[in-house]
């Protein structure tokens, strides 16, 4: 970027004359003056300029708040700048804007009449905008040199005597900028036929704008910025119109050329026609003055919403005026700017190229500037920012279809199909629709193509394409599914997919494969169609609709209900026993309109359908069908009609019956021998269907109690479901009781016995066998996982809270003490277990009910529902805060929460937690000769304390001081019982804990623990003690730092105490305007300027290092992607961690020191 700009030399060549004149002016002027009107006046005397130092120094003044002066008017030339009503041209500007119009006409009029009082009022306006009050005196205007005028003004704003109106939030001002630049197109507008071509209004114009642009003060720029670019634009669209007048005068010439007469009227032709093109070669010429003079400095300038705002109008300027801009000279720069560190410059750039890309006869022009830019813009589809990605999908959008980029380049841009954000999903599947599916291009050939290229079966069958790469994955496939679906209107006609999948069209013949995928696309179609998300929502936040929306989903049901009446029936049958197409196929049974099934008269059809769906359920046993099933078994109960909602209800009844039956026989033919398998799958049903409803399976439970405990090498699988199934009985036997108005006794009774049978093989056959049977085995892993979860709810279900001063008093349990620590010691095993182990089971059913956020989920529910005392319970899961890593680390952290919000003690949970993992850290020091084994033990034990003391930070450290002093003495306490065995407890847990308190506190916590070693000789067990001086010595560290840093605040604020925050530092060399130097020297391709560009960014600033663009993905990797927790794999530190280690292994032959 640039270096602050400097005044041009002729402020360094003045005439003597011309100063003298200037500085008499200015002294007469002062005598006729009172000194209270000369604030606004500067005199351009030379001991009054400011030196070149003093203007490049100055730049750090302009960005602080300006002191404001008050506008007064002058007397002089009153009556050129208040044309009408007395209001001069910034009091116009300042206004509503309609007057400017009639302003400027007046205006016009004048300067034709007198043209330096008018010249002087305008120029006063300009300097005006940009919030300084100085006046050039009418005699002196052709001698008075730009460059004085110009340090006098920044010397102005040195002072701080300039107002900022462009970025003013005074309501007065919300129109200024508007009207500005309203005011200088209808300048030039009104003078295209005299003033614009004299050679001296705009120049002189042009030569301020151009000045002031280059001026350190922000505001300068801006108005300057903001009048030139206008002015550009405005003398566009006069030379558009010279234009058009040349190319009429050019075929009125060419027709009186063919009548072989030369006369007056060709005479006057052709002179009209030089000196229209006269005309045009001035504007251009103008154009290209404000272009170098202004455009190259700003359009990289340090102010983003300058360079904004030049991006913006050099679009506009090439779009509107390609005769001239469209050229690679003018080009490169809207290529530059791609890379702009600004988000709004690099959305400003792609939008003026998604504007120029959008008329195909540009794209000739635009051949080198896309093949030098190209990958750039490729790259923005993944920008940090948003927006700017979008807009830059939406520009490759625009390549393609012009055919100007190659296939190779496009395969990360298809890996955002899964991309977080949903809009640049929404983006990429607009893409992914236009070029792969619909295939438009401006090509010939796609001209040429018919309309079965169109049809929605070649629409389809593209999208089948697609998915394929995604078949193994059937959440990435609804993610493309949910990408594209707004844009491809083949995937709401129900009847051409109904027709794919059945068959009936010669033409297409499915694979398997393309047949699963067209029915996930189905189901998710409908879902989409009424309303339903398919991809879960970034925010969590519920989905609300307005009436139109609601109308139309409403329709968009009906649609389907009536497509798929007569055909579902026949899907269902086709494909019932293909446990990959079913699920999805029963699913669309929910988003149907049961009712238009009576209204239809197609009541046959619908127990059809029902009758298929308790076919398919009673078919599979996979989790997904079955749960598919059960939902739309519920759904037709609840939203059918009269004899339809009967006969529902009654195949509900039947399935229930058929289950029990099942379950009896599977039962007995196990206990006759017999293999489990039907026995299983018979209860994962029973288990599903018990999840929404109540069944009636009292006369099974006790069989099942006494099943449990009659064979116990059941497989695991088939023990977890017959616990979950005897568990959810009991909690709806419960629910049933609590809903009911009275309390019946023998429903109490019958309760109680069936919680005993439950307990007793929970807590008094499983909690016993499970910790010492456990083996490597992953179905032992997950059995002992249900067992925990299946406890921790049933306790949650009877805790004593539930049920105290109620008739129901008898139902509140609490377990006992012992039956707690073996819970604990059991989940503590679950959540030790390795992550590769844990890691193979996640592609099996019900993983997330069997892992150990389940584990801790169901341990922290004891706790934070007081269902279990937290004495024991609490500390213990505590001590695993960063043991596990981030999904347990939450759980943990949202408990600690809830304990504070209750006002429980945490004080003393967090030192007994701390305890607990010093505990374990010194049984594993003792027990194993590995110090990489003890070094990350004591290592989990400093980053435990370390986390729990990040809790007490800002208001919060107050708040708990006297908690934080409690844990650090009671701490202290804890280390030097049998000193030095626990004395490292200093080190790894209390000094975390310390660096809370005040340094008051500090010392005198220093003084208590020098104090307690007073009569001890630590030399006796140097290593023992190590942990104790390395505590005392950091203590005295920060001790004395903090003094010398008071003593070094009293010497130096004696004076003066400054209250709030400190004062920034500031930049005396002051900030730097640009931050590439000057290009006024422009080459005329973009060859030659790349070197140029290159030197350009290695000239950036350190601060931007970091890349703009994110890498993009690998499609592979993408396509691998799986819903994985977000922890450490194992990756725990076991590096140094002091002498703790040795000291607990000295302490195991040293014993304690006299």
């Amino acid at each position: 970027m640039e270096d602050t700009p400097v005044t041009s030399e002729t402020a360094n060549r003045r005439t003597k004359r011309t100063r003298a004149q200037t500085a008499a002016a200015a002294d007469a002027d002062r005598t006729t003056k009172a000194s209270g009107d000369n604030r606004g006046e500067t005199s351009d005397r030379s001991d009054q300029s400011p030196n070149q130092a003093e203007f490049d120094d100055s730049f750090d003044d302009f960005e602080g708040p300006r002191s404001k002066s008050k506008r007064k008017r002058t007397s002089e030339g009153a009556s050129a700048a208040a044309p009408v009503d007395g209001q001069s041209l910034i009091e116009v500007i300042k206004g509503n804007g309609k007057l400017i119009s009639q302003v400027v006409k007046v205006w016009v009029e004048q300067y034709e009449k007198d043209s330096k009082p008018a010249m002087v009022g305008l120029l006063m306006m300009l300097f005006e905008a940009c919030g300084a009050k100085y006046r050039i005196r009418e005699e002196f205007l052709d001698e008075t040199d730009v460059d004085d005028v110009v340090v006098a003004l920044v010397s102005l704003a040195r002072r701080g005597e300039v107002e900022d109106y462009q970025s003013s939030k005074k309501k007065e001002f919300k129109n200024f900028k508007d009207n500005l630049t309203s005011f200088w197109d209808n300048l030039v507008i009104e003078c295209q036929s005299g003033p614009l071509f004299d050679q001296v209004l705009f120049d002189k114009c042009m030569d301020y704008v151009i000045a002031l642009s280059c001026t350190p003060p922000r505001i300068f720029r801006q108005v300057a910025s903001l009048v030139g670019l206008q002015l550009v634009t405005s003398l566009i669209n006069v030379a558009k119109t010279l234009g058009a007048q040349r190319e009429t005068t050019q075929r009125q010439l060419n027709a009186e050329r063919k009548k072989h007469t030369d006369g007056p009227r060709v005479e006057s032709l052709n002179k009209r026609l030089s000196t229209t093109h006269e005309k045009i070669t001035v504007i251009d010429t103008m154009m290209r003055k404000i272009f170098t003079g202004l455009f190259v400095h700003r359009y990289r300038d340090i102010d983003p919403e300058i360079r904004m705002s030049c991006i913006q109008s050099l679009g506009v300027w090439i779009q509107s005026y390609p005769s001239l801009f469209l050229q690679d000279l003018y080009l490169k720069y809207l290529g530059w700017t791609l890379n702009d560190k600004n988000a709004g410059v690099r959305k400003a750039s792609v939008l003026a190229l998604q504007n120029l890309y959008e008329v195909d006869d540009n794209v000739p022009s635009l051949g080198l500037f896309t093949e030098r830019f190209s990958n750039r813009m490729i790259e923005l589809a993944d920008d940090i920012d948003i927006s700017v990605a979008v807009c830059g999908i939406g520009l490759v959008k625009q390549l393609l279809r012009h055919q100007l980029l190659n296939e190779d380049d496009l395969g990360s841009l298809y890996d955002l199909l899964i991309d977080d954000p949903p809009e640049i999903r929404r983006a990429i599947g607009s893409l992914v629709y236009e070029h792969l599916i619909a295939q438009k291009s401006n090509s010939s050939q796609s001209h040429s193509r018919g309309n079965d290229d169109d049809s929605s079966e070649v629409h389809l069958g593209r999208m089948l394409q697609i998915l394929r790469e995604f078949s193994t994955d059937q959440i990435l496939s609804t993610y493309v599914i949910d990408d594209v679906w707004e844009y491809m209107d083949a995937m709401k006609d129900w009847k051409c997919i109904l027709s794919m999948l059945l068959d009936e069209n010669p033409m297409i013949e499915l694979t398997d494969e393309d047949a699963t995928n067209l029915i996930r696309l189905l189901s998710a179609s409908v879902k989409k169609a009424v309303g339903e998300r398919i991809v879960p929502a970034t925010d969590n936040r519920k989905q609300y609709y307005n009436k139109a929306q609601r109308e139309m989903m409403e329709n968009n049901r009906r649609d389907v209900t009536i497509s798929m009446m007569k055909r579902y029936p026949q899907l269902l049958r086709k494909f019932i026993a293909d446990k990959g197409k079913i699920a999805p196929l029963v699913d669309i049974v929910i988003n149907m309109n049961l009712e238009l099934y009576s209204l239809k008269r197609q009541e046959q059809h619908f127990k059809t359908v029902l009758q298929l769906v308790k076919e398919a359920f009673c078919k599979h046993g996979e989790k997904d069908i079955l749960r598919c099933c059960v939902k739309a078994i519920n759904f037709c109960n609840t939203e059918s009609r009269g004899e339809l909602q009967d006969f529902a209800q009654n195949k509900l009844k039947e399935l229930e019956d058929e289950l029990i039956s099942k379950l009896k026989s599977a039962m007995s033919e196990v206990a006759g021998g017999d293999d489990e398998y039907s026995l299983l799958v018979t209860l994962k049903r029973l288990y599903e269907l018990q999840l929404s409803r109540y069944v009636p399976i009292e006369s099974l439970y006790d069989e099942m109690g006494d099943f449990l405990k009659r064979f116990h090498d059941l497989d695991d699988e088939v023990v977890n479901f017959l616990l979950l199934n005897m568990y959810l009985h009991v909690a709806w036997c419960l629910h049933s009781i609590i809903n009911s108005g009275t309390v019946p006794e023998e429903s109490v009774r019958s309760l109680l016995a069936k919680r005993s049978t439950l307990f007793q093989h929970l807590e008094y056959y499983y909690l016993e066998t499970l910790p010492e049977n456990q083996g490597e085995g992953k179905g032992g892993n997950k059995l002992a996982c249900r067992v925990c979860t299946v406890l921790a709810e049933m306790w949650c279900l009877f805790r004593q809270t539930n049920f105290a001063s109620t008739n129901l008093d008898c139902l509140g349990y609490c377990p006992e003490e012992s039956s707690v620590q073996k819970f604990w010691k059991l989940c503590e095993q679950q959540l030790n277990i390795s992550d590769e182990t844990e890691d193979e089971e996640v592609q099996k059913e019900y993983v997330e009910e069997t892992n150990r956020d389940a584990i801790m989920i169901a341990a922290c529910k004891l706790i934070a529902t007081d269902a279990v005392p937290k004495e024991y319970l609490g500390p213990e899961i505590i001590s695993h805060f960063v043991m596990h890593g981030t999904s347990v680390a939450e759980i943990v952290k949202h408990l600690i929460a809830v304990l504070k919000k209750k006002d429980d003690d945490v004080s003393k949970l967090f030192l007994e937690a701390l305890k607990r993992a010093y505990h374990r850290h010194t049984v594993v020091a003792l027990e194993s000769n590995d110090y990489s084994l003890a070094g990350k033990s004591f290592q989990e034990c400093k980053d435990l304390a370390a986390r729990l003391s990040g809790m007490f930070v800002g208001a919060a450290r107050n708040k708990h001081l006297s908690d934080i002093m409690k844990i650090v003495k009671d701490g202290i306490d804890y280390a030097f019982i049998d000193a030095p065995k626990q004395i490292s407890f200093l080190d790894g847990a209390v000094v975390h804990f310390v660096s809370k308190l005040p340094t008051p506190d500090r010392l005198e916590i220093l003084k208590d623990v020098q104090k307690r070693t007073e009569n001890v000789n630590t030399e006796v067990d140097p290593s023992g003690w190590c942990p104790y001086i390395t505590f005392v010595d950091g203590l005295n560290d920060k001790y004395a730092k903090n003094e010398d840093f008071q003593v070094a605040e009293e010497k130096e604020g004696m004076t003066v105490r400054r209250r709030g925050r400190p004062r920034k530092s500031r930049n005396l060399q002051g900030k730097k305007l640009f931050d590439e130097q000057s290009s006024s020297d422009e080459e005329d391709s973009i060859q030659v300027s790349d070197k140029d560009a290159q030197d350009e960014e290695q000239q950036e600033d350190d601060d931007e290092e970091e890349p703009l663009i994110h890498s993009i993905r690998s499609s592979s990797k993408l396509r691998s992607l799986r819903v994985s927790r977000e922890e450490n794999k194992g990756q725990r530190r076991a590096g140094d961690f002091g002498q703790a280690t040795e000291n607990v292994a000295a302490s195991r032959t040293s014993g304690p020191s006299s």
